[in-house]
């Protein structure tokens, strides 16, 4: 029973301080503006959720078997990022070959794999377990001990997964919508891209556009689809053109002196 509240209460706190993290990296870094990170309306990503279950078990087995603690550190730290990168591949082939939605598109990094996974998160990951493992672990061990001596608080925790469940139900059916409609395309649908462009379009309503990231108020799922697969087509047929450098041209006196030697060494 312990175990079982424990699992939940670490997904309810890695879940809620994932989207924090995944929001003002966006709005700092990659978007560059305020977008609800992943496909449920409300403040959560269960990837997190996950990835800190792993990180609080791993970070609780002891490698007495290694030399020293150099060695258990170091295999400890690496075995997590591993980890990490692990729920991150599997979390993105499911949605791709499951929704047809890819969530994060690491395509234009090096070493990429599937466009799912790259060195340069997986260096991003095993920082994050490094700095969790060396300073942060204690505190959730520390949540951990308080959840079970203010048991009151598991009510609170039963009211998060009641609204995620509410929310999931309603998010599926949407990307069901976004499924059906990238199946008939034949397209893989990005979702930050999708965003982004919804997100440009709202004149107002700015909040409630934030939280519905993948549903415009105005119109209908179908018709953003449409307009985001139109905007693929028109970046297919009219790629970016590479500005060529313009060459500085010779002024008329030193043209002439050009001619001029030319002939002379004729």
């Amino acid at each position: 029973m312990n175990l079982f509240l424990t699992v939940l209460f670490l997904f309810f706190l890695g879940s809620s301080f994932g989207w924090v993290l995944e929001l003002f990296y966006r709005r700092l870094f990659s978007a560059k503006k305020w977008l609800n990170p992943g496909f449920l309306v409300g403040p959560y990503l269960p990837l997190y959720g996950f990835g800190l279950i792993l990180l609080y078990f791993l970070s609780n087995i002891p490698f007495d078997f290694l030399p020293n603690e150099i060695w258990r550190n170091t295999v400890a730290v690496l075995l997590m990022g591993l980890a990490m990168t692990t729920i991150e591949y599997v979390a993105g082939l499911i949605f791709i070959h499951g929704m047809k939605v890819k969530l994060w598109d690491y395509s234009n990094e090096w070493g990429n794999l599937q466009g799912i996974i790259c060195p340069k998160f997986t260096l991003f990951w095993t920082a994050l377990a490094a700095l969790y493992y060396f300073l942060i672990h204690p505190f959730f061990l520390g949540a951990v001990s308080w959840l079970f001596e203010h048991f009151a608080f598991v009510f609170v925790v039963g009211m998060f997964y009641g609204v995620m469940l509410v929310d999931l139900i309603w998010s599926f059916r949407l990307l069901t919508k976004i499924r059906a409609f990238a199946k008939e395309s034949k397209i893989v649908v990005r979702l930050e891209e999708f965003k982004k462009e919804i997100s440009e379009r709202a004149t107002k309503n700015k909040f409630w556009q934030f939280m519905l990231a993948l549903q415009e108020r105005s119109r209908s799922t179908v018709d953003s689809l449409q307009d985001y697969f139109d905007n693929l087509l028109k970046k297919v047929a009219d790629p970016p053109k590479k500005k060529r450098k313009k060459h500085k041209e010779l002024p008329a006196a030193q043209e002439t002196t050009t001619t001029n030697d030319d002939v002379d060494h004729a």
